[in-house]
């Protein structure tokens, strides 16, 4: 998984599963030592003394986060009929329900179940909140500044690469076969004359009248699936080349490398090959 491609309610749900985690080793329950007395042998149980409670809340919670985390980065996937990330909410819920009932079931909270109650509620509300909250989809780690990487032609071939790849062997005009036109040279008596390629960004290009191109993206940008679905599915990457194969309004149907397509939102400032 692209550390890049999570946003801030995953942030959210992974660091409230840490703190559960931690929690897990705390004490349940708290108790004020007599005077005169010697406590010092007396060990409060934590979660790990007590199976139900550690499976119901502690580790209920940490797999609920695992499975949105997934399901979010590999859409579609089902659990019993229901997708993983709502299976995952659906479960942090149910961690929360425990923890509440059982605080309110004791007497003398310890720590372990105040800050296991805490965490379980920031997961569950990350959980839940994300696809419907903008500010949760953000991206977690943005772009650091306004440097564009601008990817490099030619050098090494990469998986996939053919004809009409930025780098890859183009068709010559005249002379022999295999020899490539420098850029910029003047065309010799007889030879034909290349049609000059389209220019401008790939929003300029009629939908009707779509060729697909090869392009790459200034800054790390997110492609969303084809279904509609407000979770990215993977992200563009500056300094890679993506395929363009259909014009989905002010979008782009881009495919990656390994194959998977989706769409492109924002189309500005990319750069064609």
């Amino acid at each position: 998984m692209n550390i890049r491609s999570l946003t801030r309610g995953d942030g959210v749900v992974i660091g409230a599963a840490v703190v559960l985690f931690i929690a897990s080793f705390l004490d349940l329950s708290s108790f004020d030592c007599p005077t005169g007395i010697n406590c010092s042998r007396y060990n409060a149980p934590n979660a790990w003394d007590s199976l139900g409670l550690l499976m119901s809340v502690y580790l209920a919670g940490i797999i609920a986060a695992a499975l949105v985390i997934v399901g979010r980065a590999t859409p579609g996937r089902k659990v019993v009929g229901f997708d993983l990330g709502q299976f995952g909410a659906a479960l942090s819920i149910f961690a929360v329900w425990t923890v509440f009932w059982t605080i309110i079931d004791g007497s003398n909270t310890g720590a372990g179940l105040i800050l296991g109650l805490l965490a379980a509620i920031a997961l569950a509300g990350g959980a839940v909140a994300t696809p419907l909250v903008p500010a949760l989809k953000a991206p977690l780690m943005s772009a650091s500044g306004p440097k564009v990487v601008q990817p490099q032609y030619g050098g090494q071939p990469q998986p996939g690469q053919g004809y009409g790849y930025p780098g890859a062997p183009q068709p010559s005009y005249g002379g022999q076969p295999g020899q490539q036109q420098p850029y910029g040279a003047q065309p010799q008596p007889g030879q034909p004359q290349p049609a000059p390629g389209p220019q401008g960004s790939a929003a300029d290009t009629p939908a009707g009248d779509f060729t697909p191109f090869w392009f790459a993206v200034p800054v790390a940008r997110p492609l969303y699936g084809e279904d509609g679905s407000p979770s990215p599915i993977a992200e563009l990457a500056p300094g890679t080349w993506y395929l363009a194969v259909e014009q989905r309004g002010p979008g782009l149907i881009a495919q990656t490398q390994d194959g998977r397509r989706g769409v492109l939102q924002d189309t500005t400032g990319i750069q064609r090959g």
